[in-house]
This record gives structure tokens, C-alpha cells and sequence, in this order.
């Protein structure tokens, strides 16, 4: 890897000026690390962009970066099926592309004029007498080497560069965290687009680790035998891609032995699925991370020298501080079991202090209270500390709720829902204000499996008994609605506040009738 490195390297001198802003767009290959490296080494900037991406998504990114070129693949195979990724890319920006064959040595596109195939762009290295060698680009710390986007649950995407820093702190909370040590092998199914993709390729191969790469879905039976024919020690998930696996037995008469321990991020977890995950290889523990894409790591995290529980944080990340705040911006005492929002403390290793597209200050500072002198910095989450101290996040501060003058969040009400009816499959909670005015009403969307059929109102009273029961006896379900699927970004995140809108068009329009 370290020759090809070089090789693309000098590649890039030939091509493309130092500091440059060079897009990848496409999914998590040896190909795709290899460029990551190189343009790192050449002092050039990567653009991360999902391959899951439309035509538009990707434009955006390439206007607010600026960037120069991108590398991408003539297709995606999936399943053993062909989907279009170049023609995409070329929909979305005029930059040169480079394009990789998804399949043997020949582009199966025809490409533009500007464009190169990765043939031609590794031949441009040759003019070079040493190509296989190469003296890399040496930065200041805060020199920016990646720009990544946000996952758009708050709107616009976010441009977020990354600096020198970043990976330092990537690999730090990887080996402090989660163990990570040389001879393991490190498995997360993402893509260079989402935060963990450079996260996943920081925190193996600075520490020694093998990265382990699976071209296509991590959804059924062919991801899980690579996680055993590879040896996988450390596997990294999502919370719904355990449900599929947990809901679809696709994983039934594999070894997973070998796995040291699992790590979840990106959405809230389901005990039960965790329970089930941990049963594949003796009960091994499960690392919770939540971070952000701005902060370039978790800011709250598991420990392998901490009791660990199931949907749970036991401690903040190195270098982390944090507070939880009243619904008047005052801190909770640091040993109450408590729920609010999180604020964290301004110093923060590796973490941002500049957007691209946004002012830095104003979304992550501005109307935070000042705690012992320091400004403390926003991230959004709601979060619960326990009567043992474990930490659970409750979703957004923007997913809470009022209901019948008490606060609660949208993720409290949604563990005690999926689990009244085994039809459902997930359920959404949103609140709403009625238009003639007066308190919030509580809307849960539902999705049922396959096969089920059920009413609302059938659904109606089980959510109404199952969360009087459980969470408060005045909350009231002012309204249920079946839907076939919920809005989500491309890395998996639930959209509230999609569904929120749409339920708010939806009951002005029935109000109109």
C-alpha cells in the first residue's frame, strides 16, 4: 500500500497544485484508502462525499469546497448488481474526475474530455524518475487536510475541515477507548463520507491494526461470513444494521469468536439488539460512541477498564469536559442523576474552530452559559446520567418535547413504543402544536414488518397504556399514522424534523376539510 501511496502521490504533484481541494466519491476500498493517503501525503485536501449521494448532494459539496477534482468509480456493485456513480458525479460538478473500473481494467463510461481514467492518471507519475519514492508535505498543525460535511439533520450541510490534528485524535480514543492495539483487525462498515470512515482508517493503521474492507451491503449473510473468514477482533456497527441482522437471522451459523469487542455509533441503541450482538461471541462487551463530525471523535464513550451497559456511556473521552444543563442553562452537581443538555467544555483536542460555509462561533458558542470563565461549547444532545452514573443519550435538544407541561424527548417515548406490538418494526415521536393554539400534542409514526396489519387505533391505545405505564401516566397519544418508511440522511439518521413538518401539513390540510 505505501508504494502505491507514493505512486498516486506523485500522480496528484502531476495533476493537481499543493493545497488543492481533491473530492472521493466513492464506497470504502484499498483503492479509496490509498487516495485518502496520498492526498494527505501531497498536501492536498480531501473532500469526503458519500457515494450514496444524488447528483445535487454532490454538487453542493464540490461548490462549497471548491474542490479541484474528485476521484470516483464507474459504477457501485451491490448484491451483484451495477449502479451508476460516475454519471452522478458529472450531473453534480464540471471538476476533472478521475474514474476507477468497478470491474477488471476498462471503464465501461465514456468519459468527458477533462476527465481521466485511474490508468491514465497513475501514468502521469511516470514523468517522474523515482516515482515509488516520495518527500512528503509537511504542514503546521492546524493545516487542514480533510472536509467533511455534516449528515444534514439539521438542514444544509455543514462544510467541517479537519486538521492535522483530527487523525491524532482519532486513533488516540480508538486505542484508549476501544482497545485497539497492533494484530487486530478493525472492521466498521462505512464510507469515507461519514465521519468514521477516516476514524476507521486512523484509528487501525496508526496503531498497527489491519483495516478490513467489504465490497458491498453489510446488511446480510455475505458481510457476516467476511467478519469470520477475515478474523475480525474489533467489529464497529450502527444500531439498525444490528436490528436487520438481529430481525433477519442472517447471521445464524457464523464463528464470531474471534471479536474482542463491538463499538456502536450514529444512532440510539435498543438493548435487546446489544444484548443479542454481545451473544455472538461470548457475551464480549459493547463500546457506546457518540461524538460528532465536528469534533472528530466521541465526546462521550465505553471503557474496556469500566463495567459496560447495554444502550449506555460509562465515561467522557480524553481530553473531554462536559456539564449537563437545566432548562435555565444551569449545570446539574456533577454526581445527580439528571436530564438535559450537554454542554461541552471549549478545549477540546482535535476538535473544529471553523466552518467552511457557516460562522463557527454563532453555531456552536453563541447563547451558551459561561461555566467557571469558559464559554461552554454546543453539540445538540440530550442527555441522561443514571443513578450509577452511566451516561444515555435522549436524541436532539430539538427532538424534546413538552407534554402536559413536563419535558421528555422524542427517543424516551420511541424505546417504549417499538416494543407494545410485534408487528412494529420502528416507531417515530414528534410533537405538535395544534393550530388553533394550546399544549403540544404527541404524534408516534409507525412501521410495521412485513406481513402485519394493524389499525391505528389498535396501536393508539397499546402506545397510551405502554407509556402511562412507563414514562408518565398524564401523557396522552393525540395521533397515530402507519407510514411505509421514515425520512433519513444518508448515514442512517432519522428525520424528525421532516417528519414533524409533514405531519404538521397533514393535520392543517384535514383541519381545511
Amino acid at each position: 500500500m505505501g508504494i502505491l501511496c507514493r505512486l498516486v502521490a506523485n500522480a496528484l504533484d502531476a495533476t493537481f497544485s499543493k493545497g488543492d481541494a481533491v473530492a472521493i466519491d466513492m464506497p470504502l476500498t484499498v483503492d479509496a484508502v490509498v487516495i485518502y493517503l496520498a492526498i494527505v501525503l501531497a498536501g492536498l485536501v480531501v473532500v469526503s462525499i458519500a457515494d450514496s449521494f444524488a447528483a445535487n448532494e454532490v454538487a453542493v459539496r464540490l461548490l462549497i469546497s471548491k474542490a479541484k477534482g474528485i476521484f470516483t468509480q464507474d459504477f457501485i456493485l451491490r448484491g451483484g448488481k451495477k449502479y451508476p456513480l460516475y454519471s452522478r458525479v458529472i450531473e453534480g460538478g464540471s471538476c476533472k474526475a478521475i474514474v476507477i473500473p468497478v470491474t477488471g481494467n476498462r471503464l465501461e463510461v465514456d468519459l468527458r474530455e477533462q476527465d481521466l481514467s485511474w490508468e491514465e492518471f497513475l501514468s502521469t507519475a511516470k514523468e517522474f524518475p523515482r516515482s515509488n519514492c516520495y518527500s512528503p508535505m509537511y504542514h503546521s498543525i492546524d493545516a487542514v487536510t480533510n472536509i467533511l460535511f455534516s449528515s444534514g439533520t439539521t438542514g444544509k450541510p455543514k462544510a467541517i475541515p479537519w486538521t492535522q490534528l483530527s487523525p491524532i485524535r482519532c486513533a488516540a480514543d480508538s486505542w484508549a477507548h476501544m482497545d485497539v492495539q497492533a494484530g487486530d483487525v478493525f472492521c466498521w462498515p462505512t464510507n469515507l463520507g461519514w465521519a468514521m470512515g477516516p476514524v476507521s482508517v486512523y484509528s487501525s493503521l496508526l496503531v498497527g491494526a489491519t483495516l478490513a474492507l467489504y465490497h458491498g451491503s453489510p446488511l446480510g449473510h455475505g458481510f457476516g461470513k467476511f467478519v469470520q473468514d477475515a478474523g475480525v477482533t474489533i467489529l464497529g456497527t450502527i444500531p439498525s444494521l444490528v436490528k436487520t441482522w438481529k430481525d433477519t437471522r442472517c447471521m445464524e451459523g457464523l464463528n464470531w469468536t474471534k471479536i474482542r469487542y463491538f463499538a456502536s455509533t450514529g444512532e440510539t441503541s435498543n438493548v435487546d439488539d446489544d444484548l443479542w450482538l454481545s451473544s455472538r461471541s461470548y457475551y464480549k462487551p459493547l463500546f457506546e460512541c457518540c461524538g460528532g463530525t465536528e469534533l472528530g471523535s466521541s465526546f462521550i464513550v465505553g471503557s474496556p477498564v469500566q463495567p459496560q451497559a447495554f444502550g449506555a456511556f460509562s465515561t467522557a473521552s480524553m481530553t473531554t469536559g462536559f456539564v449537563i444543563l437545566d432548562e435555565h442553562g444551569i449545570p446539574f452537581p456533577e454526581d445527580q442523576p439528571c436530564i438535559g443538555e450537554i454542554g461541552l467544555f471549549p478545549i477540546y483536542l482535535g476538535a473544529s474552530n471553523e466552518l467552511l460555509n457557516a460562522d463557527h462561533d454563532e453555531v456552536y458558542f453563541k447563547g451558551m452559559p459561561i461555566y467557571n470563565g469558559m464559554q461552554l461549547r454546543r453539540h445538540g444532545d440530550i442527555i441522561r446520567r443514571t443513578v450509577g452514573g452511566y451516561l444515555i443519550v435522549q436524541g436532539r435538544a430539538d427532538d424534546t418535547m413538552n407534554l402536559g407541561g413536563i419535558k421528555t424527548s422524542s427517543v424516551e417515548i420511541e424505546r417504549i413504543c417499538d416494543h407494545v406490538d410485534e408487528s412494529i418494526l420502528e416507531t417515530a415521536a414528534v410533537s405538535l402544536s395544534p393550530i388553533e393554539g394550546g399544549p403540544e400534542q404527541l404524534v408516534i409514526l409507525v412501521v410495521l414488518k412485513k406481513q402485519y396489519v394493524k389499525s391505528s387505533q389498535e396501536l393508539k391505545d397499546k402506545f397510551s397504556k405502554a407509556i402511562q405505564r412507563n414514562l408518565n401516566p398524564l401523557f396522552k397519544v393525540g395521533f397515530v399514522k402507519i407510514v411505509p418508511s421514515f425520512p433519513r440522511t444518508a448515514s442512517n439518521k432519522l428525520l424528525r424534523r421532516v417528519l414533524r413538518k409533514q405531519m404538521k401539513d397533514e393535520l392543517a390540510l384535514r383541519s381545511q376539510l
